[in-house]
């Protein structure tokens, strides 16, 4: 079992900078693909970033790249999602999530662990 608690989500104005942080406990998470997810009201969950159980492979998606970041510290068991330039489209609830598996996955049903999630609202 695998249990993930994210934190670094607040309100903050167009334009201005977050970091969220996943903090892991129980099995060796650092043998685990990380990922980062966000949910509006009313719309699916979708695909953020992920990263490899070494840190040596990302993913984004394309509706965040060059503004977010995804990054691991596994001496820490902590993964981390760099946010610049918010829009407020980026405004959701923010999850993390855990994958093991070989490769770097985009959905969400991939995923085998899930944190509680941190809202992220971003002003105009």
């Amino acid at each position: 079992q695998v249990h993930l608690v994210e934190s670094g989500g607040g309100l903050v104005q167009a334009g201005g900078s977050l970091r969220l942080s996943c903090a892991a406990s129980g099995r060796t998470v650092s043998r685990y693909n990380m990922g980062w997810f966000r949910q509006a009201p009313g719309k699916e969950r979708e695909f953020v970033a992920a990263i490899s159980w070494g840190g040596g492979s990302t993913d984004c998606a394309d509706s965040v790249k060059g503004r977010f970041t995804i990054s691991r510290d596994n001496a820490k068991n902590t993964v981390y999602l760099q946010m610049n330039s918010l829009k407020p489209e980026d405004t959701a609830v923010y999850y993390c999530a855990a994958e093991d598996a070989f490769i770097l996955s985009r959905s969400p049903s991939d995923y085998d662990y899930w944190g509680q999630g941190t809202q992220v609202t971003v002003s105009s």
